[in-house]
């Protein structure tokens, strides 16, 4: 089953970004929810058809975003685009 999902934001601090990782939104409520998602694999489709995947690492918060690890990092056009999940 794939389903759909909206990159949030880059991980990142004060002083430093993970390039890498990001948070992201895939419509869970609670933690619990969004602690299925790990270990599941991520998609991001840029414009131009090349694919960036990456893996669900853990749950983010207590309101249901995951913060996923990729492969290559996201450009920054990234932002609030779809990402799939399978």
């Amino acid at each position: 089953m794939i389903m759909k999902g909206r990159v949030v934001q880059f991980r990142r601090s004060i002083k430093r970004i993970h390039e890498r990782h990001f948070i992201l939104d895939l419509d869970a409520k609670t933690r619990d929810e969004a602690g299925k998602f790990v270990g599941k694999k991520v998609t991001w489709k840029s414009p131009a058809g090349k694919e960036i995947v990456g893996k669900i690492a853990s749950a983010h918060g207590n309101k249901g975003m995951v913060r996923a690890i990729f492969e290559k990092g996201l450009p920054g056009q990234a932002r609030n685009d779809e990402v799939e999940v399978a």
